[in-house]
């Protein structure tokens, strides 16, 4: 169960959402839109080079998040993976999972935001802190945050 919720304490105000009782800071409805747009957010893209869906998941990055599938579906199915990150709702439940995983401070601003969650999405949960202007691709990836975001 998902839940997104409003948390206002002591004048700190925050989103939050709830995975299965785990609890991600800032992971809300719009910096979902803006990792899809940043992915390209191609809501028919089948599987191409080991990646599916409109956020562009990989098999590797399905398993570290614990393999989450569509309902009553089975992880060690062969089309489980495929067919889980083909489907909006369930890649953002991959998503979830994976960031309640690896989610940190990458840039270390000292808040884990969106922009920390893009830079995992680009360069894993282990090596975000890595800057994005050196490559190409890392560079269209941030210039896409840049205009989702602002």
């Amino acid at each position: 169960m998902r839940l997104l919720f409003f948390v206002t304490l002591l004048g700190f105000s925050c989103f939050c959402n709830e995975v299965f009782g785990v609890h991600i800071s800032n992971l809300s409805g719009s910096c979902f839109r803006c990792l899809c747009h940043v992915a390209g957010c191609d809501m028919t893209r089948g599987c191409s080079d080991g990646y599916c869906g409109p956020f562009f998941i990989s098999r590797v990055y399905w398993v570290d998040a614990g393999k989450i599938t569509l309902p009553d579906d089975d992880p060690e199915r062969q089309e489980a993976f495929e067919d889980c990150a083909r489907d909006y709702h369930c890649s953002i439940r991959i998503i979830e999972s994976y960031m309640a995983k690896f989610g940190k401070d990458c840039n270390h601003d000292g808040v884990t935001d969106c922009f920390d969650y893009m830079m995992i999405n680009y360069h894993g949960g282990r090596g975000c802190s890595k800057p994005l202007f050196l490559t190409q691709s890392g560079r269209r990836w941030l210039k896409s945050y840049l205009e989702c975001r602002f």
